[in-house]
């Protein structure tokens, strides 16, 4: 294989590489490794399909959760500096791929988001929370534009959105432009027989009381709680927390989990001993939700992992279910997101209310990996550029050279070699002269008048020849020394010379060979990079 051969394995080498990277991969969750629960169930005679052939006994819900857009608070970047700019974009094109390349070919009957979908939402400006609306809105097309703007969605505040309770006194404006934009935080609503509780988690534990109930945001969650609890509870209910509920430390979460367990911790306010941050929900407060609430499953987001873990009630072990960030830059290595069916028909009363709800996780890309291998691949690509034979290098003849220097196919008729069994003696005259004669090996010496010669080796001087020889030997030795430094010194400068000239004909060669690469290539990852960013 030869330089040119050579490029051209390279070049579609990269290709496969970015194709896969930058858009088969995306693919793969709705082709292969996922589907809704309830294909799996086994359909009774009444089943009434769609025209594409699915039941429609079931509703279609996706569920998203902590795309958490990047901004100067993430980082600690300079706003609008090139290295943010870059994160941002990489950060959200991965999420805007997934969602319509990995979800949307789901079509899904609702969306729902569990909160988090800034990073530093409480923090920012008007101008600067718009501009992260305008691009949370992008990405997932719920802009003007958007192509999917006729699905229902619907939304769930987080802590990265309105902050805790520590802050909302300090900036009540947070939650009246999340409220002007999102809706209500605490709400319901019915996705076929099944109803979801909305609630905002990041005021449940709020001990302190402003003296005006109906401005006390703790008080309106609870009362909202409350008053779920007395409506009658005609379908099962799915309870929705952004903050996951009480655990004890160390509970495993599932074979899904890709990073450590997160124990609570909770920090509050020096002043006002309001809550700052909180991993869970307080036990007293969990406890109290699934005694009013009732739930039958438990969705909440927050923590950025997949987590599964059972909770004891009175009525019974409830599951709850965190789905982990959508964002590949949130430390989680294996984004997600869930794929749940409700069903659209009343259960019979034999039946429990647990089997009206179907989950499962699905994984979308992991971009981390895909980048590496872009990196260890430049440098491999870097390294047999540099190091590829000028002459190229054929695996076929390094075989053949192999099997013959072997004699693997021996067995042949060798051929008679006359010079076998002889040996040539060096014979000088009187003259100086020198003279080859071929003898036989070990042949016994006829002539006894040679005994007299001086041997050396198998060479025989006549006594004739030594005057002669000697003199030449003594004046040719001060000529040659000379001429051999001269010539070593020649020597070694022309190597130098050599090896630098192969240095910089190399270098030249890999710089040739990536702009052919690059030349390639390049075209094809823009075109990757901004067909999916483009409305």
């Amino acid at each position: 294989m030869k330089q040119r051969e050579l490029t051209v394995v390279l070049c579609i080498i990269w290709a496969v590489s970015l194709l896969y990277g930058e858009m088969f991969a995306y693919w793969v969750p709705s082709l292969w490794a996922c589907s809704w629960p309830h294909h799996h169930h086994h359909l009774n005679s009444k089943s009434t399909m769609d025209e594409v052939g699915y039941s429609t006994d079931y509703i279609k819900v996706v569920v998203l959760t902590d795309p958490q857009l990047m901004d100067k608070t993430s980082l600690g970047l300079a706003p609008k500096s090139l290295a943010l700019e870059i994160a941002q974009f990489y950060a959200d094109l991965f999420m805007r791929r997934a969602f319509f390349s990995s979800i949307v070919p789901f079509k899904p009957d609702v969306i729902l988001f569990l909160g988090d979908y800034f990073d530093g939402g409480p923090y920012l400006s008007d101008e600067e929370w718009q501009e992260s609306l305008s691009r949370f809105k992008h990405i997932f097309g719920l802009n003007a534009q958007g192509r999917y703007k006729n699905i229902p969605v619907f939304y769930l505040p987080g802590n990265h959105d309105i902050g805790y309770a520590s802050l909302h006194n300090q900036r009540p404006k947070v939650i009246k432009r999340y409220e002007k934009e999102f809706g209500m935080r605490n709400y319901r609503f019915t996705v076929g027989k099944v109803d979801f509780i909305a609630i905002d988690a990041q005021t449940l534990d709020d001990k302190q009381k402003s003296g005006r109930p109906q401005e006390d945001l703790a008080s309106l969650t609870w009362n909202f709680v409350n008053n779920v609890s007395m409506d009658v509870q005609l379908n099962p209910r799915v309870l929705l927390t952004h903050i996951p509920l009480y655990r004890r430390d160390w509970t495993s979460c599932g074979p899904h989990r890709g990073s450590p367990v997160i124990n609570q911790w909770v920090s509050h306010a020096v002043d006002s001993q309001e809550v700052a941050y909180q991993n869970y929900v307080l036990e007293e407060s969990s406890n109290r939700l699934l005694e009013l609430i009732k739930p039958v499953l438990i969705l909440s987001g927050h923590d950025h992992d997949q987590c599964t873990v059972s909770h004891n009630s009175k009525f019974g072990p409830i599951k709850e279910q965190t789905v982990g960030t959508i964002s590949w830059q949130m430390g989680n290595l294996y984004p997600s997101f869930m794929l749940l069916s409700a069903s659209n028909f009343t259960l019979p009363n034999t039946s429990h209310p647990e089997e009206a709800i179907s989950t499962h996780l699905c994984f979308l890309p992991m971009q981390t990996h895909i980048y590496i291998w872009y990196l260890s691949l430049f440098v491999l690509t870097l390294l047999a550029l540099l190091l590829w034979p000028t002459s190229g290098l054929s695996v076929w003849n390094h075989c053949s050279n192999l099997i013959v220097s072997c004699n693997i196919f021996g067995g042949g008729t060798k051929e008679k070699n006359e010079d076998e069994n002889c040996e040539y003696e060096m014979i000088w005259d009187a003259e100086g002269s020198m003279h080859l004669v071929k003898k036989a090996l070990n042949a016994p010496i006829a002539n006894s008048s040679e005994r007299g010669l001086v041997e050396r080796g198998n060479a025989v001087m006549r006594p004739t020849a030594k005057k002669h020889i000697s003199q030449d030997i003594e004046a040719s030795m001060n000529v040659d020394l000379g001429a051999d430094v001269d010539s070593m010194l020649k020597m070694t400068t022309r190597t130098s010379k050599s090896k630098t000239k192969i240095v910089i004909q190399r270098l030249v060669r890999t710089f040739r060979m990536l702009t052919i690469i690059a030349a390639v290539n390049l075209p094809l990852y823009m075109m990757l990079l901004f067909k999916d960013w483009i409305d």
